[in-house]
């Protein structure tokens, strides 16, 4: 299936039915009284959070929506039939913006989550609706409301715990095909992942965390270099970025230490909010160093990044040292839920008598 995370869509609420205006016509009923009913609700637009769907392309083809109008009221107290809602079923962490003004209306962020993006407009009432005892014989009936209009865009930023980071052949794909359930395509060329992959990584039993893994950058992609910063939104909502260094890399001329560096400025290029995320450093393809260099090559990397942080020497390929990282990633992971969970303590002082 062709990944898509970006559509633009118009959609449009159904029309309320217009009201009636009509009396009672029966037998030895010389003066029947006003029996015309109101018009029925035009039907609503409505997003709902599919968690099996990964993908935008269900709005990259058809771009128009359009809601059922309400039926007009009738005669006999007869009230016009709603028109049938239209959902739209989107990935979990679609946003929903206006076109027009870029204004953020909703985000899908809970499986089964339901949003209404249009409203159907109301009925109109019919003549019954205005008897009274001054007004025994009304003639007034107001048109239908017409339903909300509008262009919108979707952006879809996937939900993951953690995201991979690194220059194409790093050994991101290999990772995540090792760590989880995730089956990427692997080859020995750059940009061989060309949209993000998720991956489940199961630690044990009730213990999990979502992996994703993003096409690499290079240098210059701020400027369109490579698939530039086009995937970049999906690590946004990450939790943990694992920076992955390849220590090994077939071009000798290549320094793994400068790689590492144009990475973070492109980071920090696209979102500085996304370049202080919590960053470990990752080392792949050790099983390449010949063992009594390991250390040396680690030790040469680390201090001339001058990083601070957690480092892990793994090979993906084998599966070397990839234990302790996914073990070391969900304890971080879940100690970040515990603390989102935590209740917040709040100053005596300020609490109110009652409390």
């Amino acid at each position: 299936m062709k990944f898509v995370d970006e559509a633009t869509i118009d959609v449009a609420a159904g029309d309320g039915g217009n009201g009636c205006a009509s009396f009672r016509h029966e037998k030895y009923k010389e003066f029947g009284g006003p029996d015309g009913g109101d018009g029925g609700r035009g039907g609503h637009v409505i997003a709902v959070a599919d968690s099996s769907l990964n993908t935008l392309v269900d709005f990259r083809y058809t771009r128009r929506f359009e809601a059922q109008r309400g039926e007009h009221g009738k005669g006999s107290d007869m009230f016009g039939v709603k028109g049938n809602d239209i959902v739209l079923k989107m990935p979990v962490g679609t946003i929903i913006s206006d076109a027009d003004t870029g204004a953020v209306l909703h985000e899908l962020l809970i499986p089964g989550e339901e949003v209404m993006i249009a409203k159907g407009g109301d009925g109109g009432f019919g003549n019954m609706h205005y008897k009274s005892s001054t007004n025994r014989a009304p003639r007034q009936k107001t048109p239908g409301w017409p339903g909300e209009r509008k262009s919108l865009r979707l952006e879809l930023k996937v939900l993951a715990d953690v995201g991979l980071l690194g220059m194409p052949n790093a050994g991101k794909s290999t990772l995540i095909a090792a760590i989880s359930n995730a089956r990427p395509k692997i080859a020995d060329y750059p940009f061989t992942t060309l949209h993000p992959n998720l991956g489940v990584v199961r630690v044990g039993p009730e213990k999990s965390f979502v992996v994703a893994d993003v096409p690499g950058l290079i240098e210059g992609a701020s400027e369109g270099a490579g698939l530039g910063h086009q995937f970049l939104r999906h690590l946004q909502r990450t939790r943990l970025l694992l920076h992955l260094v390849d220590v090994a890399p077939f071009d000798e001329s290549v320094d793994p230490v400068q790689q590492a560096r144009a990475i973070v400025t492109e980071l920090k290029k696209y979102d500085a909010k996304l370049h202080a995320k919590p960053r470990w450093l990752v080392l792949n393809k050790l099983d390449m160093v010949p063992a009594g260099e390991r250390q040396e090559r680690v030790r040469d990397i680390v201090r001339r990044l001058r990083y601070k942080g957690p480092v892990f020497e793994i090979s993906a390929l084998t599966r070397e040292g990839c234990e302790l990282l996914v073990q070391k990633v969900y304890e971080h992971i879940a100690q970040v839920h515990a603390a989102a969970q935590a209740p917040v303590e709040v100053d005596p002082r300020f609490q109110s008598p009652e409390a």
